[in-house]
């Protein structure tokens, strides 16, 4: 679903709204339907529920006024202080002017729909007619609605406390949600919103009036969410983004779950030249994280994007112990410290480890909530799995829970397809010791990849041990009293790499002896220099691993522009961002380009190619035959363990 056109919600255009949104706030009408009533008739007196249904007097439209209400709120609970306390405040406001916009979308969709018009004839209208005015009023009530709530919790969920399960426990639902007319709708959810809050129960404390209002609104837009099918007239409300002015507040649809939900998980800083080895996985961070800082605000896209050198999904693998955690703190730590310097907003969004639910499509929804803060254009968004095989794990295999299913679902709808937005701003990294037990479609979207295989030379080792008792040296000097290298400057090998080409001990052949019988043959035929090597090797290659597929051809294609963008930017350029990274998209295009040109005089295109369709290919086969090695290997095991028993078992 394209959003294709974007309105400014004007501050002014608000201002001339607000004294009608008071008037709500200050006092409305309701009289609840048959069902709302009765509904727990037979539950204890202290049912919540039988409380919000108790109508005052007998029957018939019952007034209630929310400030009112929290006036009397404030005498409970705060009866010292004169001025109404901060929360009451702040959620009083909110709601003022999440009712403003609210009315606002609704006027709006009045005009772009042709309601207004229904309206103005209404006496004229046949039986059709009169059908579409109805129609049309229930849509126009449900965005007024939606969009009401959203704001409510756009402005109010930052400030909420982060866990809301016990509000969610005593919250007991919406009795009854009304969509017949913008009055009534907004007449209907403030009355149960305010009975809500004048249950002893359910505010102990001035916070939890924040914390209960973002628990009621959140249950109104999933009522709305739950009606939305059954609503005829939409393609005003789905067709258009409604942006607030001097904000981050935007409406787009009702596909767009809350976007402020997500916040920073806090992690430990780490520098790279604390992690040893991984000369692979550094030099790739470092590139992601220069990619994602050139993102351009205003234009929401990234040059990189253009270039052909962007990673929205990768992957780093490797065997336990290498340091993947580290790496994953080091990425965010040098992207939040740039990002701080560069004054953008940075968001670390792990996967959490909870995701998998037992309730039949719970996992999906968690999966979308939090996939869904990914598409938000507003900050730079590094978003991790680790342990990527728990969740992502071949669908096909025995004993895959439903869960996981739904989970891979989301990620490949959201990765590519029509829900996937990418503005150059998220990257998604995969990080596993397992890769051949990740699903096949979930590792095809991956478009750069990089081994984590900690240290491997002498030196790394050296160092490995340095960074551990260093820390006793300085607290007790001549404690260690061991001798050092001569010709060696401890973590001097732990630096950054100038590019890829440093790192490859690039093997002219594959390595894996299948491709290597099928990368010969063709090589009988062609040139490596020939356009037809490769679409002859592919081919062959499909005759071995009947999963290669074009996608493949594409992630190697990335793989190649990766490795043609891959130069350093200028060091004074992060000294002072005026040079480049505040600069508009086109002069930062620009600069790019110039650098790309320098850089890739040195380069040769085909044997550049060349490198990586091995790299990939061997890559390909080491992965689907780890499967079936590691089920060997353990099958030997065990044979050898059977075998020693039976001896041991002899002698005895």
């Amino acid at each position: 679903m394209e959003h294709n056109s974007t309105f400014p919600i004007k501050q002014n255009e608000l201002d001339m709204l607000r004294d009608e949104a008071t008037s709500y706030i200050k006092s409305i009408q309701w009289e609840q339907g048959q069902r709302a009533k009765n509904k727990d008739k037979d539950a204890k007196d202290e049912s919540i529920l039988l409380y919000l249904s108790r109508a005052k007097g007998n029957g018939g439209a019952e007034i209630t006024s929310v400030s009112k209400t929290i006036l009397e709120l404030k005498k409970r609970l705060l009866p010292e202080s004169i001025a109404i306390p901060l929360h009451l405040n702040q959620t009083l406001y909110a709601v003022q002017e999440g009712i403003t916009l609210g009315i606002w979308i609704k006027d709006s969709y009045y005009d772009a729909s042709g309601l207004s018009s229904l309206s103005e004839n209404k006496s004229a209208l046949d039986a059709s007619g009169k059908r579409e005015y109805e129609s049309k009023m229930q849509t126009g009530t449900a965005f007024m609605l939606f969009a009401t709530a959203y704001k409510i919790l756009h402005d109010l969920k930052t400030v909420a406390s982060d866990d809301l399960s016990v509000m969610k426990n005593k919250f007991a639902g919406i009795p009854e949600v009304s969509l017949m007319s913008p009055l009534k709708g907004i007449s209907c959810a403030l009355f149960y919103y305010d009975k809500y809050l004048g249950h002893p129960e359910i505010i102990k404390s001035d916070k939890d009036v924040i914390d209960f209002t973002v628990v009621y609104f959140e249950a109104l837009i999933a009522e709305i969410q739950m009606r939305k099918s059954s609503l005829e007239y939409t393609e005003t409300v789905t067709d258009r983004t409604y942006k607030l002015e001097h904000s981050d507040f935007a409406v787009s649809g009702w596909d767009n779950v809350f976007q402020g939900a997500a916040k920073s998980v806090e992690f430990n800083k780490i520098q790279f030249e604390q992690i040893v080895g991984n000369r692979d996985a550094k030099h790739f961070a470092r590139r992601l994280t220069e990619r994602m800082l050139s993102y351009d605000f205003d234009a929401k896209k990234n040059p990189f994007q253009e270039l052909g050198g962007f990673m929205p999904v990768f992957m780093g693998y490797g065997i336990p112990g290498t340091g993947k955690s580290m790496l994953i703190a080091a990425i965010a730590t040098r992207l939040k410290e740039h990002c701080d310097n560069l004054d953008i907003p940075f968001l670390f969004h792990p996967m959490p480890d909870t995701l998998i639910s037992t309730f039949q499509g719970g996992s999906a929804e968690k999966m979308v909530e939090w996939m869904k803060p990914l598409q938000d254009p507003s900050k730079l968004i590094f978003a991790p799995i680790d342990d990527a095989e728990n969740n992502l794990q071949e669908r096909t295999a025995q004993g895959v829970s439903a869960g996981v299913k739904e989970v891979i679902g989301v990620f490949l709808r959201y990765t590519e397809g029509a829900y996937a937005v990418n503005y150059g701003n998220s990257s998604i990294g995969l990080f596993t010791n397992l890769p051949e037990m990740l699903d096949k479609a979930v590792i095809s979207r991956v478009q750069g990849r990089f081994k984590i295989d900690g240290a491997r030379t002498e030196h790394d080792f050296l160092d490995q041990d340095h960074l551990w008792w260093r820390k006793l040296d300085s607290t007790m000097p001549d404690f260690v009293n061991m001798q050092g290298p001569s010709d060696y400057d401890y973590l001097q090998d732990q630096g950054l790499a100038k590019n890829m080409g440093e790192i490859l001990n690039v093997s002219d052949k594959p390595t894996e002896e299948r491709v290597l019988e099928a990368y010969d043959k063709v090589e009988k035929q062609f040139k490596s220099t020939e356009h037809l090597f490769y679409a002859n090797l592919y081919k062959e290659i499909q005759k071995l691993f009947p999963f290669f597929s074009s996608r493949d051809v594409r992630n190697i294609q990335s793989a190649v522009s990766l490795r043609l963008t891959d130069f350093d930017l200028e060091q004074d350029w992060f000294e002072n961002p005026d040079i480049y990274f505040k600069k508009d998209y086109e002069t930062k295009f620009s600069m790019l380009q110039e650098l790309m040109r320098a850089n890739m005089k040195g380069l040769d295109f085909s044997e550049i190619r060349r490198q990586e369709v091995v790299r990939y290919l061997d890559n390909v086969a080491t992965i689907a035959d780890t499967d079936f090695k590691r089920k060997v290997d353990a099958r030997i095991n065990q044979l050898n363990i059977e075998t020693e028993a039976r001896e041991q078992f002899g002698k005895r």
